[in-house]
């Protein structure tokens, strides 16, 4: 008893513990331990009711990924994006399965079950999701007020719960933050055992740091016990922070893999599977519609199915007379089906030529479609003869772009033809992604397809004046690329970029792109 009692008369304790009274209307839920033999921290502060700004040059601060600055409490839909992309649909289903399970079992044991079943016989060097996929979703649920506290500190060490291949790549890319603690995932042969190693060594950490978590977390003790001061949020706090807008970040999102374009919470998820055998009927009958009937009628079958298609319309000349050639309509790419949409959209046949399709997709067109082999010659020669039998659409990006910028153009088409017709596409999608980097690309349309209502705007711009061409208007074949590509990007709003399909490839796949 005199031992007890010798300990509540600390400082640290007595602060403690008044803390604790005066807040625990406010939060029932707090609960603050610390493991035998560890040192305590100097001093707790409540973030709500303490400054965070004073004196932070010179300290490092020590956060808690998942409690301090991401929005979401349940990593569940990151290791669904694992298990979904790295090991495929009956993968994702077994884990929704055992989501009650995880649910039961609490943080540790359940984020255990998590690991085992999203990484177990996933091969080491073809996983790419924590550099591809997760990045975007992680952005998608980073609070602005906990960004900007992490991002006063000049020094700064990131704690996670989850495995270190799943975060640092985002953190290092668009945070910033290159020091990350998190347990390592056990191998066998190049292939993930889906489990993680047990310990993590904080050793290199200084004794004078500043510590940032949530409340509701209460892992990680000996990483925080080095803490001089830890601060503290509140879950109730944490929901009505604004999501970060996308330009706050250190690093643009251009490019992102994977199939799922919705953040497979459990409920989603459960939603995901409920739809897909409606969604295969749906896709199938997309595709016979697609194939055997007239534009004339295919078009309000489609639409009716739920695949809508906006048309904006300018006038746009035919070539002058005694002009055996036709139109070539230079489009942004968003998906497999752009040059299918610019046809239904002018109510008239169009051929079109394209990089890397599968044979299977072009089967199952239903315009002509002919491929291109990247040589300058070999193409030029292609576009040319196919120019002279009708209408061409062209897609110079080489490659699909889902977020609101342009790939740099191509200038191959701007030598073929004056006859110049730019088109503005923007794509809306609810469930699956109609493209892929590192995917099965006969795949595209179906996942494109399987979408209960896929939004398609397509803008036809004003043709090319003559002026601004290269063949009559003398302008250079940069010149042309470029000027298309500003006349798109302002219809649509989107910002022109230099980057290409060679970079698209090196960061989401690790190739070059050419099958």
């Amino acid at each position: 008893m005199p031992r007890i009692k010798k300990l509540f008369q600390l400082k640290y304790f007595s602060s403690l513990f008044e803390i604790m009274r005066k807040t625990s209307r406010k939060l029932p839920y707090l609960r603050l331990k610390f493991s035998h033999g560890i040192p305590a921290p100097t001093q707790f502060k409540f973030l709500k009711n303490s400054s965070f700004t004073d004196e932070v040059s010179n300290q490092t601060l020590v956060f808690h990924l998942e409690g301090a600055l991401l929005k979401a409490y349940s990593l569940f839909p990151y290791f669904m994006l694992v298990a979904f992309e790295a090991g495929g649909l009956f993968r994702a289903l077994i884990l929704l399965l055992l989501y009650p399970l995880v649910w039961l079992l609490g943080h540790e044991l359940g984020l255990k079950v998590m690991v085992f079943v999203s990484f177990v016989g996933i091969k080491k060097e073809k996983f790419r999701a924590g550099t591809a996929i997760l990045p975007k979703f992680f952005l998608e649920d980073v609070g602005v007020v906990g960004f900007d506290m992490v991002m006063k500190y000049k020094t700064k060490v990131a704690v996670t719960s989850m495995p270190r291949i799943m975060v640092e790549c985002f953190l290092g890319d668009y945070l910033g933050i290159h020091v990350v603690i998190g347990k390592e995932l056990k191998e066998f042969h190049g292939y993930f055992l889906g489990l993680m190693e047990e310990n993590m060594d904080p050793a290199t950490m200084c004794i004078n740091n500043i510590g940032l978590g949530c409340f509701r977390n209460s892992h990680y003790q000996k990483i925080f016990s080095r803490c001089k001061e830890i601060y503290l949020v509140t879950e109730a706090e944490k929901k009505k922070w604004p999501v970060l807008p996308r330009k706050k970040s250190l690093k643009p999102l251009i490019f992102h893999d994977g199939r799922l374009a919705f953040r497979p919470t459990p409920l989603n998820t459960l939603s995901m599977f409920i739809w897909l055998p409606f969604g295969f009927l749906l896709h199938i009958t997309r595709i016979m519609v697609f194939i055997s009937l007239p534009f004339k009628v295919s078009g309000p079958l489609l639409a009716f199915s739920g695949l809508i298609n906006t048309v904006s319309n300018s006038n746009v000349e035919s070539p002058g007379e005694g002009k055996k050639r036709g139109m070539l309509y230079v489009c942004n790419h968003r998906t497999l089906l752009d040059p299918v949409y610019i046809t239904f959209a002018m109510m008239k046949s169009v051929s079109a030529v394209t990089y890397s399709v599968s044979r299977f997709s072009e089967v199952i067109s239903p315009i002509k479609t002919v491929r291109l082999t990247r040589d300058r010659k070999t193409d030029e020669e292609t576009m040319k003869k196919m120019l002279s039998k009708g209408d061409l659409v062209v897609c110079p990006e080489g490659t699909t772009c889902r977020e609101p910028y342009l790939l740099r153009f191509s200038p191959l088409f701007a030598e073929i033809t004056d006859d110049i017709v730019p088109v503005a596409i923007k794509l809306q999608v609810s469930l699956f992604y109609g493209s892929t980097a590192s995917g099965q690309k006969c795949l595209d349309s179906a996942f494109h397809l399987t979408n209960p209502n896929p939004t398609c705007l397509i803008m036809i711009l004003n043709k090319l004046p003559g002026w601004q061409t290269h063949n009559a208007g003398g302008k250079s074949k940069f010149e042309v690329a470029n000027y298309v590509q500003g006349q798109i990007a302002t219809a649509l709003g989107f910002e022109c970029t230099n980057l290409t399909r060679k970079d698209k490839y090196a960061i989401l796949a690790g190739n070059d792109g050419i099958l």
